[in-house]
């Protein structure tokens, strides 16, 4: 009897689990369109079309989130105030419904480099050169350049070389220019050529660049000058005019300094998922976090089926049992994805204050195994929690959940004061000194690691180009 009851429990915990699991991976847009599926699919589910508080289930009359979970309770001051909150009922802190915030404050589109360019060139394109196009622009790396090789896109689609030539030279004139290069010297002749267009340019640039971009990079103007057969003041012209005009890593122009190192290129932020604010608006009050949960209403099992089911006939109870149980599978679910959500920005906003409210300087390292641990729950359940998962600053700032165990921000935060204060270029030896004082203790390789991650350039390029700007 005992080994019975064991067996038959055991599918439906898996199930929980499982389904547990896939709605905690669930952005708040992607879980309402799962809703809506099983709304429409099982008969067995409803969504009532009243106001309920997703955290305390308290019957609400008034627009707004909860009046008991949005205000502070006994604990102090310092501890954030986190609860769900409807899709209609964002939390501004006067009182505002959505409808009344700026549409920029609550999305900030971020449109990935390929289709950046596929854009601009499609209508130049033929219809049957798109989608070579588009399979190009896929294989681009962080700095904008072609990762594959011509002949072997050509091979695989059964066309010339010519027309994947064609095709790539159409992508290096688009903006950015010179993104499809094979590499920056490449990126730069593009750049040369474009600008020759429309303005002078001096006459042995190009010869510089394809001869020479070793002797520029290290200041070797004397032995450029002798190589080219021209004077040193007409190569310190060309230096300059380079440094002034000219991007080594195209990508790096609209991108290097937009885009997180962890996100992936084709990340889109919409609506966020999770606000966070101050109480009232005012910074001396706690924070307030809001986990968005997509429903207008209160999603449950339907009372009038489940009676019902003791009517049917025995050929149907098998299904509508099974519709009954994965309604309230789905219910469970969700309220369960809800416990774990609230408990993980619990700890990690309260760990992360001076960061949200601070800037990036003040972020901690922290990591998913840590929280893991802290919250009692597996790894891979923190990993699922905080995928795809945006997150609304009270600055407006829109920002993966993932930037929380960035922990290098604050390092290549302060790296990049450095550099801005910097009275000469300084190399990745002396950067490396200079955060060990900070209390950062780096090795040269992760400072240019962290430098290139940044968009910011070695200390030769960077030297070259204030030597031409005074």
């Amino acid at each position: 009897m005992f080994q019975s009851h064991v067996h038959s429990l055991r599918p439906m915990t898996s199930a929980h689990l499982a389904q547990t699991m896939t709605l905690l991976s669930l952005t708040s847009s992607e879980l309402r369109q799962q809703i809506d599926a099983e709304l429409a699919q099982n008969p067995a589910l409803e969504l009532l079309e009243e106001r309920r508080c997703p955290t305390c289930h308290r019957l609400l009359t008034s627009k707004g989130p909860c009046p008991i979970c949005s205000q502070p309770q006994v604990r102090g001051l310092d501890e954030p105030i986190v609860f769900i909150s409807s899709r209609e009922d964002f939390y501004t802190g006067s009182g505002m419904s959505t409808e009344d915030i700026p549409e920029d404050n609550l999305s900030a589109v971020t449109e990935d480099l390929p289709t950046f360019v596929l854009r601009q060139i499609a209508l130049e394109l033929s219809v049957q050169d798109r989608p070579i196009a588009a399979y190009l622009l896929t294989h681009l790396d962080d700095n904008g350049f072609l990762t594959i090789d011509t002949l072997d896109v050509a091979r695989y689609y059964h066309i010339p070389l010519e027309r994947v030539q064609n095709i790539i030279r159409m992508i290096q004139r688009s903006d950015p220019v010179g993104v499809g290069s094979s590499g920056p010297q490449e990126a730069m002749l593009v750049q040369l050529e474009v600008l020759a267009e429309s303005r002078p340019v001096p006459p042995l640039a190009e010869m510089a660049i394809k001869n020479g971009l070793g002797q520029l990079s290290h200041h070797q103007f004397a032995d450029l000058a002798r190589q080219l057969k021209t004077s040193l003041s007409e190569i310190r012209e060309i230096s300059h005019f380079i440094t002034e005009n000219l991007n080594p890593f195209p990508a790096h122009e609209h991108w290097g300094d937009n885009r997180h190192p962890d996100e992936p290129l084709s990340e889109v932020y919409h609506q966020p998922d999770i606000i966070i604010n101050f109480l009232n608006d005012s910074p001396k009050n706690p924070l307030v976090v809001e986990i968005i949960l997509p429903l207008n209403g209160t999603l449950r099992v339907n009372p009038l089926f489940r009676q019902a089911i003791k009517q049917v006939s025995e050929e149907k109870k098998g299904d509508w049992k099974n519709d009954l149980e994965r309604a309230s599978l789905l219910v469970k679910c969700l309220q369960q994805r809800n416990h774990t959500m609230r408990r993980l920005m619990q700890r990690i906003v309260s760990l992360q204050q001076d960061f949200i409210i601070k800037g990036e300087t003040f972020i901690k390292p922290i990591t998913r195994a840590q929280i893991s641990k802290e919250l009692d729950v597996h790894e891979s359940t923190i990993s699922r929690a905080v995928s795809s998962k945006i997150v609304q600053l009270p600055n407006k700032r829109i920002v993966p959940l993932s930037v929380f165990f960035d922990r290098s921000l604050n390092i290549r935060s302060v790296l990049r004061g450095i550099i801005i204060q910097e009275s000469r270029p300084l190399s990745d030896s002396e950067l490396v000194t200079l955060l060990s004082e900070e209390g950062f203790k780096v090795a040269r390789r992760t400072v240019a690691k962290y430098r290139a991650m940044e968009g910011i350039l070695p200390a030769h390029l960077r030297r070259s180009f204030i030597s031409a700007s005074t």
